[in-house]
């Protein structure tokens, strides 16, 4: 600028020249003059910063709600809780879980020292409350969930047995005093169990019917089963699952499809306008590379077996003709075409075949007010690994202990329950997540080789070392963004563990093998940070009030606070300055 005041150079030239410039040479820009700052802040030069920076693809469109490009870049860059502010040591083994209560005031940790802990979330965190679980029989505490007043804290362990015990419990802990209230049985111990609402939990139970063929029985329990009439029940069954293959329903947890209608972030409009099937027990299959394929809904408990089946016996029929063909083979008069396990899958599914309760026929809720709740968990069919999510509907009806405890409501014939939908990931699942609105599914998975066959259930496909981040909107029942692949994994089938994955409303952040812990943004599908630890990450926790606080538990025995650029910027302001005494001021100015 000359010395009249004149621009030297005019706005275009200075554009051009920025475009060159990164981020932080054009901030300082901003303070030579004003009309370097105005050309400095120009929304197509922040546009094609942001893009470059951040590397997206210019298909992708800003935020619905970002009022601008300047704003939106400092949103990705000073908001990002990746900033360590405090490490809690409090524990003497593994950190395995961490989760917030709602009020975001209080959080619990888990651990294999075998104790629950739960902390004050201030501006320095503090231990509130620590739970021994040894004297319970207890080996680790691996799970922890808040009711939703946050006056109860379920807290999910496992038994001390045999390395290959699956056997867990569950138990209910008050807020209040932090007593003790209930314990229920768990089995396997990877169901974990979660809240259904404010009183009532889910728990599990395994029943072996063969060699490689199970019964999952879904409980509903009342936390609080001190009761003294012999006439109110505290435990109903839900849910009654036939497993195939050495599977087992795992992972378990509850969407409420009442908040649909008001989402915190739409990640795909158009998927979103498309209808949605709603035929029964539909399979959506990640493993297929045809979209027709992967559209088209598969018949409830194997249909087309039973076409398989009279191709290639042709005497295996229902009823009658089943009893027939077993006698056949008990007998010699025929040889089966098929391994023991095979002939053990095939004639499970045939005898459930007429002894399954239908599936819901309207899945994908109507009403905005529905009352109705998912329930959500990993299970499979091919092998013993998750490689399946199965999603049950729970009426209103079924969301309280009273009334039939065994199922005496059904029918004789209805022995178990089919699911509403089912998700096919094609790889093993090592984490799931909800979205605060419930209205996206993220998960975690380890993927097979493409077009591998599973010949031995107890044998399933090597897993990739990369993991997988999918996203799936739960109410049309779709696939929303292809996966993301940034962290990595290292273990085989047989140790591979879970990883838990947290979203806040807009960053969505999981641990990892490779000692660090990854955020995501929820619209742009990119990383944007790694948070350094010494070992594993098992879990990660956002602050359900405040998204620029999150909390990372790694093998490490340590828990890091990570705070945003911003808010630590903050803090440090709001600390007060020690003040300076009069004198030795005056000794200063002397000197």
């Amino acid at each position: 600028m000359d010395v009249g005041g004149n621009p030297l150079l005019p706005d275009s030239v200075l554009y051009e020249i920025f475009l060159y410039l990164d981020h932080v040479d054009v901030l300082s820009a901003t303070l030579v003059c004003r009309q370097w700052h105005a050309v400095a802040r120009d929304e197509f030069l922040w546009k094609e910063l942001f893009y470059r920076y951040y590397r997206i693809s210019r298909e992708v469109p800003r935020h619905p709600v970002a009022v601008s490009w300047y704003d939106e870049f400092q949103r990705l860059y000073d908001t990002i809780p990746c900033v360590e502010v405090q490490t809690l040591r409090e524990h003497s083994d593994q950190v395995l879980h961490l989760s917030f209560s709602h009020s975001g005031y209080l959080f619990a940790s888990c651990s294999k020292d075998c104790t629950v802990k739960i902390w004050n979330n201030e501006l320095d965190i503090s231990l509130l409350h620590s739970s021994n679980m040894r004297p319970y029989n207890w080996s680790y505490t691996q799970f922890s969930q808040f009711n939703s007043d946050d006056s109860l804290l379920l807290v999910s362990g496992v038994f001390v047995g045999p390395h290959n015990s699956s056997s867990g419990e569950i138990a209910v802990i008050s807020m209040e005093n932090f007593l003790l209230l209930s314990r229920v049985r768990n089995k396997p111990y990877d169901v974990f169990g979660c809240w259904l609402n404010e009183t009532n939990l889910i728990s599990g139970n395994l029943h072996r019917i063969g060699h490689i063929t199970s019964c999952s029985v879904l409980w509903l329990n009342n936390a609080f089963q001190g009761i003294e009439s012999e006439n109110v029940n505290v435990v109903k069954r839900l849910f009654k699952i036939q497993n195939l293959n050495a599977s087992t329903i795992r992972t378990v947890m509850v969407a409420d499809c009442s908040r649909y209608d008001s989402p915190d972030l739409l990640l795909d409009y158009g998927e979103q306008l498309a209808a949605a099937s709603t035929s029964p027990c539909q399979v959506f299959d990640l493993g297929s590379d045809s979209e027709e394929e992967e559209a088209k809904p598969k018949q409830n408990l194997t249909s087309e077996l039973a076409a398989q089946e009279s191709s290639e016996d042709g005497s295996v029929t229902a009823g009658g003709g089943l009893q027939q063909f077993l006698d056949d083979i008990m007998e010699g008069r025929v040889r089966p075409l098929m391994t023991e396990k095979e002939l053990e899958t095939k004639v499970a599914e045939l005898l459930a075949r007429n002894r399954t309760k239908p599936p819901e026929l309207n899945l994908v809720p109507t009403d905005g007010h529905s009352k109705k709740k998912y329930l959500i968990f990993t299970t499979g069919c091919l092998t013993y690994s998750p490689h399946q999510i199965g999603i049950k509907q729970i009426l209103p009806h079924q969301m309280t202990t009273a009334g039939p405890v065994l199922g005496e409501e059904r029918r004789s014939d209805e022995f178990f329950d089919s699911l509403d939908h089912v998700i096919d990931i094609h790889g093993h699942i090592i984490g799931m997540g909800l979205s605060p609105d419930h209205r996206y599914l993220y998960v975690n998975s380890r993927a097979w080789p493409q077009d591998c066959v599973i010949s031995d259930p107890m044998q399933p496909p090597p897993i990739a070392e990369e993991i997988d981040l999918h996203v799936f909107d739960l109410k049309t029942m779709k696939e929303v963004k292809r996966a993301l692949r940034a962290h990595r994994a290292y273990t085989p089938n047989d140790e591979c563990f879970f990883i838990f994955l947290d979203v806040s409303r807009d960053f969505v952040a999981s641990g990892a093998e490779d000692r660090h812990g990854y955020i995501w943004d929820r619209h742009y599908n990119i990383c944007l940070a790694k948070l350094q630890h010494d070992d594993v990450v098992n879990s990660v926790a956002f602050s359900p009030i405040e998204q620029e606080l999150l909390l990372t538990a790694s093998d490490d025995a340590t828990i890091k606070v990570w705070r945003s650029p911003r808010s630590v910027r903050i803090q440090q302001a709001r600390k007060p300055r020690p003040r300076k005494l009069l004198f030795s001021w005056l000794l200063n100015q002397k000197s």
